[in-house]
């Protein structure tokens, strides 16, 4: 819902046009979002489920703001509850707060690290003081009554209502904090962003910092739960489609274990953090952490090349699957490479040559044509040509023409001999009903994804969504001529496709290689942060271009002299260009 805001500086008073419910409200000049939201506007309606949901915080001229917020003159507002992306994250901050206090109360010794996304929440872990020989962190094993002990001192804290309180102060003065509290990554984050000032928030008497707005009380946290997991456990929400219940619990274990090996690595390089890479690069450091990096990706290539060759009788066919903008197809190149060492001969093709005609093409709920629906895809025909390809037939490949929107042959015929192993990427590889004609055994399936684990402090992790939101940003403006802000209004739909496509497969493949860059998020500050300011702030977009914006705030951007160090054969140089794959 949206608000006009008319100063009447002579009678000190607000008047505000709603613009969901037609009328004019006046309220006196000083008051706060929170006030008016409890006057007029306590719950936001959920378009989809009509489910009536708690105002946690508002969009002032389409930017993030608490409700404790005082407006003064002309703005538009929009009230946003769980149902909203923002709203969700204002949730989960706070969330992560109770978290922190529970952890202090009842582990005083010991650190909350929020490490990274899982499908079902955050994953969260209790690190002792100090390190390994290695560098890894001492990482305490919580056990299922600790659990419950944690669980039961949130639910008190949520209990009691308590007021989140915001407070402006000089940055080395909450550099001692983050100190004191055995934080030293936030120290190290703000120390590097070099402002005189930041946000230090408190919660019954404990500080803490965050990086976007809060929810006005704990007692908003109505639903919430804990789940063991490893060595440390889920923090869960509320669901999307319900948000009365929590999250289901999903043990992904192969993404899990693939990102606790990349957090694991970035200990042992001394890179934990956003805050120890801002310092790396501002001590001329950056070529060597994009050296060290590529490293680690020829050795994972690598190792899936060598277990393609060592399945090469079995599992002639490779099928590569990843959300958008992981590098599919720089991995998919990457990997023939490193199997032509070993010997194989790859035969690359990709999967959305078998596009049914456009006029066979299903529909959405909205009407419109699905391209994304396994469906969009002719399943006979590729069936029927891996079987005949294993069982050594020739066949010919077809080319699917986008411009006619209909599949045509050009004489493309392949045949697999003795060394030949076939690679075909597209965002069903990994969904068994794709090839559910053909013997599963002989298909040997790799999930791609930029799965990164760095973090910008203890408790803030970075999304690995928003990761690949700029590097779809990157390269689809300097490739497809897309603006940013198309790119933005397109990102939630794409998001949905991939919940529905390729997320639910992903445990189904036979190796998970994280695509995700160290270095990459000061790259792609270089190209993206330009992008970003063109948008205009009336922009249905600009929300996002705020918060993306913020976010690139806290990060040190490479030099066009340490950019030139990306290697030709890098996965990133498919987004920035140079690629010689």
């Amino acid at each position: 819902m949206y608000f006009e805001y008319i100063c009447d500086m002579d009678n000190k008073e607000i008047t505000i046009y709603c613009k969901n419910d037609g009328k004019n409200h006046r309220i006196e000049a000083g008051g706060t979002l929170g006030d008016l939201s409890r006057k007029w506007c306590k719950t936001v309606t959920d378009p989809k489920t009509g489910q009536k949901l708690d105002v946690l915080a508002a969009l002032v001229d389409n930017k993030l703001k608490e409700l404790d917020y005082r407006p003064m003159l002309f703005h538009q507002v929009e009230f946003i509850g769980f149902n909203h992306p923002d709203g969700r994250r204002c949730y989960l901050r706070a969330l992560c707060f109770v978290l922190q206090n529970a952890v202090r109360a009842l582990h005083p010794d010991k650190v909350l690290v929020v490490d990274h996304s899982l499908p079902s929440g955050l994953y969260c872990e209790l690190h002792e003081l100090g390190k390994q020989e290695d560098g890894r962190a001492k990482v305490h094993f919580v056990t299922d009554d600790e659990i419950d002990a944690i669980k039961a001192k949130m639910r008190e804290i949520i209990a009691k209502d308590l007021p989140y309180k915001k407070v402006k102060m000089f940055s080395e003065e909450a550099q001692d904090i983050f100190i004191k509290n055995n934080q030293p990554h936030k120290a190290s984050l703000q120390k590097s962003v070099g402002t005189f000032t930041c946000s230090v928030y408190y919660l019954d008497g404990n500080a803490d910092s965050f990086h976007g707005p809060l929810i006005p009380s704990t007692g908003f946290l109505k639903t919430f739960d804990i789940t063991g997991i490893g060595d440390g456990f889920c923090l869960q929400g509320p669901k999307m489609t319900d948000f009365s219940k929590v999250m289901p619990m999903k043990r992904h274990t192969k993404i899990a274990a693939t990102l606790k090996e990349y957090s694991d690595w970035c200990s042992i390089i001394g890179i934990e953090s956003v805050g120890t890479l801002n310092s790396a690069i501002k001590d001329g450091r950056a070529v060597e952490i994009i050296n060290l990096a590529e490293a680690l990706h020829e050795r994972n290539y690598s190792k899936i090349a060598d277990k393609i060759y060592e399945n090469r009788f079995e599992k002639r066919i490779v099928m590569i699957a990843g959300p958008s903008s992981s590098g599919k197809t720089s991995s998919s190149l990457r990997v023939a490479l490193q199997c032509k060492v070993l010997g194989l001969k790859p035969k690359v093709i990709e999967l959305d040559n078998y596009f049914v005609d456009r006029d066979k093409t299903p529909l959405d709920e909205d009407g419109k044509l699905d391209f994304e629906s396994l469906h969009a895809m002719d399943l006979e025909l590729l069936n029927s040509q891996l079987n005949d390809l294993l069982e050594g037939k020739e066949v010919e490949i077809p080319k699917y023409d986008f411009g006619l929107g209909r599949r045509t042959y050009v004489g493309n015929r392949l045949h697999l001999e003795e060394k030949d192993i076939l690679i075909m990427e597209g965002i069903h590889a990994l969904n068994p009903e794709m090839t559910s004609a053909v013997d599963n055994s002989r298909i040997f399936r790799i999930y791609v994804s930029a799965m990164t684990s760095l973090n910008l402090d203890e408790n803030s992790n970075l999304s690995t969504s928003d990761n690949r939101l700029l590097r779809r940003m990157v390269r689809d403006n300097r490739v497809r001529n897309t603006t940013p802000e198309e790119t933005l209004l397109r990102w939630n739909s794409v998001r949905r496709g991939e919940m529905r496509n390729i997320f639910p497969f992903q445990e189904n493949a036979d190796f998970l290689f994280n695509s995700g860059v160290i270095f990459e998020l000061p790259l792609l500050k270089y190209y993206a942060e330009p992008l970003l300011r063109r948008i205009s702030p009336s922009s249905p977009a600009y929300t996002e271009t705020v918060r993306l914006l913020k976010f690139l705030d806290y990060i040190v951007a490479l030099q066009p002299s340490e950019i030139a160090a990306i290697p030709p054969t890098s996965i990133l140089r498919e987004f920035i260009g140079g690629q010689t794959l």
